[in-house]
């Protein structure tokens, strides 16, 4: 037996023994390129080493964002609006190079080496953060007496910028890829290993859950009472670890051979349809290019019927001369039905993709200005001072309540009743809006609540009001992420192409990323445009803000309807027969 190595993270096969054994997986090879044996390699095996690394990501990300705010606004002496603005540029930045980690992984350097290049990026980013914070050069100096407080300079703001993104540009790496490669340890052709893929998300959006619980509890109180090089160092060194079990556990898992990056992909079909399009098309789909065998084609759907040229045969013009010497067909002229019906489900999934992008922006308050209000009320329980930051812990314990609610009483109940497993992942989606946008209609109305006592309060103290006030808004918007990320996940992992699996998680993340950006283009367009949005947030009208993003929510609540109604199901083929969720929950 002549077996591969791994290459750049993709296995190649030099000569293997492929055979009809039952102990082996198909399409999936060892570290050694060889033929994965089902027993030794992968399943539970191998992916309880992955989660590892996101729950650690998850801590320094989370860790990092939810108290930055705090350490924007009292230590580098940032206005509000702008220390709201540098959290929101760089979660957006870190979920839009999700898109380039995906890229990457899927052109290059395969789904392993892409996870362990981009988290000892992260790694280092996050050291580097907590070197930051520790020289005194690199902060303003603490506000003293009558003279106001001296603002961060460009060159202090630059290192903490240069960490900040290498933190950014290792989530982005890794993230694309680390619930890809969880599930590549799964076998869809066996039924016990797909229903145990289906346990793995629920298991992977838990850990997820579970390192922002920790960020937001255990390591919010070390910034704040320990010291926030402590915390950053602790991230630093949790990663490090994570990272060496992750190699450690490299015989054991499961590697997928890349069929090539899914961009190039699309790009190939769209200038191939562009080229053609002055060609007439034939009058039945038969006589378009077809050069997949027939378990593994996309039939031919009508929708979107300009990029069947890509398919339409145009003789001698379409080929180049392949490795052999022989005429081959040119991908950049003539691609098949099946990869022109894959970008037609990437085009069915634009819709619903625009319209969840607002869900993200109001997410985004409750990491920055919902943060600022604690700080300016009353934290006290007992003689115990609640971290300010530390009130995400409402917004992530009615996340993890939610699914669990949702999981063990909802869809049995609802089995039992209606015969049906539960929402579809577009009703979740629209549920998630629909609670967002009463978050926001709670938040309105509790700022105007503390606004109302602040008019009346002496500077400088605390609010005669219970921080508590706030803790309708994080429910809300909490459980609406509950429903909305596990429906956006379904929706664009079940809908997308099988081998654009990388792609539709990074498709899916750029949402966050966008919402995220649009909430930094609000702001800054509401500061410039109103009085709203002031240096201090008991001189602002935050209220109008909240009460402006309901009214946004609204709309694209409207907008979410009519895609929703438009969407049709993913074309079915035996290639492409997503794993049902009802038979996965029944099975775990």
């Amino acid at each position: 037996v002549w077996c591969g190595v791994v290459q750049g993270g993709k296995m190649e096969i030099e000569r293997s023994s492929w055979s009809d054994d039952g102990n082996l997986v198909q399409d999936a090879v060892d570290y050694r390129g060889c033929p994965a044996n089902r027993s030794s390699t992968g399943s539970w095996l191998g992916a309880a080493s992955v989660v590892g690394i996101e729950l650690c990501e998850r801590l320094a990300t989370m860790g990092i964002a939810v108290n930055l705010v705090t350490y924007l606004t009292d230590t580098m002496h940032l206005p509000g609006a702008a220390s709201a603005n540098v959290v929101t540029d760089f979660m957006g930045t870190s979920f839009l190079l999700c898109f380039l980690g995906g890229f990457l992984a899927d052109a290059f350097l395969g789904r392993y080496l892409t996870i362990a290049i981009f988290a000892l990026v992260q790694a280092l980013g996050t050291g580097l953060l907590a070197v930051s914070t520790t020289v005194r050069h690199l902060r303003p100096p603490p506000c003293g007496g009558a003279a106001p407080c001296e603002e961060a300079t460009g060159l202090q703001m630059g290192v903490l910028y240069v960490c900040l993104y290498l933190i950014a540009l290792g989530t982005g790496g890794l993230k694309s890829s680390v619930s890809g490669f969880g599930t590549d340890q799964f076998d869809e052709h066996d039924d016990r290993e797909r229903a145990a893929m289906g346990c793995f998300f629920d298991r992977f959006f838990f850990i997820i859950s579970l390192g922002t619980l920790l960020a937001v509890t255990v390591l919010v109180y070390i910034q704040d009472h320990v010291g926030r090089s402590w915390a950053y160092g602790l991230c630093s060194g949790a990663m490090l670890v994570a990272i060496a079990v992750f190699l450690s556990g490299t015989k054991r898992y499961r590697y997928k051979r890349s069929s090539g990056s899914p961009v190039v992909h699309i790009l190939q079909v769209l200038v191939a349809a562009a080229r053609k399009r002055g060609l007439k098309q034939p009058l039945t789909a038969a006589t378009l290019y077809e050069d997949r065998p027939e378990h593994a084609r996309i039939h031919h759907t009508d929708q979107f019927r300009c990029l069947d040229s890509a398919a339409v045969m145009a003789g001698e013009e379409d080929n180049e001369v392949g490795p052999d010497g022989r005429p081959a067909p040119n991908p950049w002229k003539l691609c098949s039905v099946s990869r022109v019906e894959e970008v037609k489900m990437v085009v069915r999934l634009m819709p619903v993709w625009a319209t969840t992008i607002l869900f993200w922006t109001i997410y985004a308050q409750m990491i920055t200005f919902s943060v600022e209000q604690a700080t300016t009320m009353d934290r006290r329980i007992g003689g115990f001072e609640i971290p300010a930051a530390s009130l995400t812990v409402f917004f992530v314990g009615a996340i993890m309540l939610t699914l669990a609610v949702y999981d063990r009483v909802f869809i049995p109940l609802c089995r039992n009743l209606t015969g049906r497993p539960g929402f579809t992942n577009l009703e979740k989606i629209g549920i998630g809006l629909v609670l967002s946008i009463i978050g926001m209609v709670a938040a309105a109305i509790c700022e105007k609540k503390r606004l109302t006592v602040a008019s009346t309060a002496t500077n400088g103290t605390a609010l005669p009001i219970s921080v508590f006030m706030l803790i309708p808004q994080f429910l809300l918007v909490g459980a609406g992420e509950a429903f909305i990320y596990t429906g956006q996940l379904d929706f664009f992992i079940t809908r997308s192409p099988k081998s654009m699996k990388t792609m539709s998680t990074g498709l899916f993340l750029t949402t966050l990323s966008l919402g995220f950006f649009l909430s930094s283009a609000l702001v800054s367009l509401v500061r410039g445009a109103t009085t709203w949005l002031g240096d201090t947030i008991n001189h602002s009208r935050l209220d109008y803000f909240y009460w402006l993003l309901a009214v946004l929510g609204a709309i694209n609540l409207a907008a979410y309807l009519l895609c929703a109604m438009w969407a049709t199901p993913a074309a079915s083929s035996k290639a492409e027969q997503p794993h049902h969720a009802a038979a996965a929950d029944e099975k775990c």
